[in-house]
């Protein structure tokens, strides 16, 4: 009896160290989600942070059910005129996710902080430091300082096509009529250099032996009615 006895005793004494030792992998409602800052272009499946950007989102991943959030932003050292200074601010419920976003926020270049708090918080308030720096992201998209958008690098040294005009009225002539009129035509017959051909077309040379032949025929008839005589 007394064995049995000491059994139980040392189950029970067993049982009430098991409960009252918390597990460790418990999380304490509230405190169990995480907060990053998004450039405006990233998507909002990335937990990862991003402390340099321009325009900006708050992205919350992990928290209880349509839990509750108050946050604000405060501007910090080193560029902070007046260090811890509320420079914005808003609310939002999280999805059934423990899930949310704000809407895409602005703030002038500079260094500041995020403080987020939210129901059934525990501890401190989630936090995030960042940077806003949009000028140097407007230099690398446009050029660098100094260059005006949608001017042209070189000007058109293209003349005029119209004539210009003097004082009295009277258009100027054209250069382009002038150097029309001093060409000259090209020669006819194609470019083989020969006289134009005239009359009946026949050769001149032809013609000339023609002649010579005829006149040689009339000069021996002649010589021959004389030696008849």
């Amino acid at each position: 009896m007394r064995t049995l006895s000491r059994a139980g005793a040392l189950c029970a004494v067993a049982t009430a160290a098991f409960l009252a030792v918390p597990s460790a992998h418990a999380t304490p409602p509230g405190d169990n989600g995480t907060v990053k800052i998004h450039d405006a272009s990233t998507g909002e499946e990335l937990r990862k942070n991003e402390p340099h950007v321009c325009t900006f989102y708050l992205d919350a991943f992990g928290f209880d059910a349509v839990q509750e959030v108050d946050w604000h932003i405060e501007a910090w050292a080193p560029t902070a005129a007046v260090k811890g200074e509320t420079v914005k601010s808003g609310a939002i419920t999280l999805d059934g996710d423990g899930h949310g976003r704000t809407q895409d926020l602005a703030l002038p270049d500079g260094h500041y902080k995020l403080f987020w708090n939210f129901d059934g918080e525990k501890g401190a308030a989630k936090h995030k430091v960042f940077w806003t720096d949009c000028e140097s992201d407007e230099n690398e998209e446009g050029g660098g300082p100094g260059s005006t958008p949608g001017t042209s690098a070189s000007p058109s040294t293209t003349p005029s096509a119209s004539p210009s005009t003097p004082d009295d009225g009277s258009p100027e002539p054209s250069s382009t009529a002038s150097a029309g009129a001093v060409a000259s035509p090209s020669p006819q017959g194609g470019a083989s250099g020969d006289l134009a051909e005239t009359g009946s077309g026949a050769p001149v040379g032809l013609l000339s032996g023609l002649a010579a032949a005829l006149v040689a025929a009339g000069g021996y008839l002649v010589f021959r009615r004389r030696r008849s005589a």
